[in-house]
């Protein structure tokens, strides 16, 4: 009997959560996949279309901004009908403007209609979120959390893919291929995946959930680290490319490749600060992440040789952005009620999109009046130092008293 006990414990509390990260986080990587499809073809839509630097930043972040959005509705949904539902479903319409941009869009109007929908695919996060955070206790939550996270490396298989896999097979292919594992995965997590037996289910209205999750003071303290963070991830992934081939005169495949490692080291770093945060707590982790991205960003503002400065420079703001976002999410788990987490992440989710919004439209501005990328990373470096101090302040003040309040 101790033994039949010990390997159902074993099946319940440590097989059942690992197969239900493993499949959020293939399908949030999926859903990143397709959210980051335009970025690495930005250049040459630039060319083909005649479009300015303004128009091209544009293109690239309207799928950022609507995702963004998306994320607080998804997350309060997830609260009350359970990733069950939710995951499928956004899974399976994104499948549309992924097949819509691969064969129909040709102007404009029509790819920033596409892009309009295909933010959708970025409101995954919301719906993974308290879906892993149900299924971890909380001394575990910051490591799991930060391996769901990995999902986030679906804007490297864009960038490593997506131009390679247009100029060898055609524009259309990598739409194809994204839209049709889109489909595969959306019937498999509709037969597969399940909620933790037991999660608290939200009540009220999704607005009067919503609204609840803003009046919640953490919230706004939250979403700004990870508008930060996660915003500041966003921004250089969709824009990277962009800035490599006009500031250094790389061509679109080799842009399109050092913007992946970017990613990489980025996406494998939010584990890194998860693992961290379970261990030495969130905040200390915060400061050094932001601390880094700080000093790297004003170093990348004096825009010195690729190599070795400024790749040191994008690589140091890459580990420091990566493990910062794996330690905001510890951050949530520590602060906010199981309940809320959906509703708490969608606005905190929705401020990481926003902070990956504005940044290449700011950056193209910039380039296109002033024809130098400098004041944009003297920004990123003042507002990593901002959130650095609050961190250091506020922030940790507030975890502090709930550490102290929790049994």
């Amino acid at each position: 009997m101790i033994r039949s006990t010990g390997k159902a414990a074993f099946t319940e509390d440590t097989a059942r959560p690992r197969a239900m990260l493993f499949l959020a986080t293939s399908g949030f990587t999926l859903c990143f996949w397709a959210w980051a499809l335009l970025a690495p073809l930005g250049p040459r839509l630039r060319d083909d279309l005649g479009l300015t630097s303004f128009e091209q930043s544009l293109v690239v972040a309207v799928p950022v901004v609507v995702g963004a959005l998306g994320r607080i509705p998804a997350g309060a949904l997830t609260d009350r009908w359970g990733a069950r539902r939710v995951f499928p479903l956004v899974a399976a319409l994104t499948v549309l403007p992924v097949l819509y941009l691969g064969h129909f869009a040709e102007t404009l109007a029509q790819f920033l209609a596409g892009g309009f929908l295909l933010g959708l695919g970025g409101t995954a996060f919301a719906v993974g979120v308290p879906f892993v955070n149900a299924w971890y206790p909380p001394v575990r939550r910051g490591f799991a959390l930060g391996v769901f996270g990995l999902g986030t490396g679906g804007t490297a298989l864009s960038s490593f893919t997506t131009v390679q896999l247009a100029d060898a097979v055609g524009r259309a292919f990598p739409f194809d291929l994204v839209a049709g594992c889109l489909a595969v995965y959306a019937v498999t997590a509709w037969f597969l995946l399940r909620d933790r037996p037991g999660r608290t289910t939200a009540t009220g209205s999704l607005w009067s959930r919503t609204s609840l999750a803003l009046r919640t003071p953490a919230t706004w303290h939250l979403a700004f680290l990870y508008a930060v963070s996660f915003g500041g991830f966003v921004a250089f992934s969709v824009y990277l490319p962009t800035y490599l081939t006009r500031a250094y005169d790389l061509a679109r495949s080799d842009a399109a490749l050092r913007t992946a490692g970017f990613v990489v080291l980025a996406v494998s770093m939010r584990p890194l600060g998860g693992w961290l945060s379970d261990r030495v707590r969130p905040v200390p982790v915060l400061t050094a992440s932001y601390a880094l991205v700080a000093s790297c960003g004003f170093l990348a503002s004096f825009e010195t040789e690729l190599v070795p400065v400024g790749t040191a420079a994008f690589l140091g703001m890459a580990a420091g952005l990566g493990a910062g976002s794996g330690a905001v999410f510890a951050l949530v788990a520590r602060l906010v009620p199981a309940e809320r987490v959906g509703s708490v992440t969608g606005v905190v989710g929705a401020a990481g999109g926003l902070g990956g919004f504005f940044p290449p439209l700011v950056m193209g501005s910039i380039e296109s009046v002033t024809h130098d990328y400098t004041w944009g990373f003297v920004l990123l470096a003042v507002t990593a130092a901002a959130a650095c101090a609050l961190t250091s302040t506020v922030v940790r003040r507030r975890a502090c008293a709930a550490d102290e309040a929790r049994p």
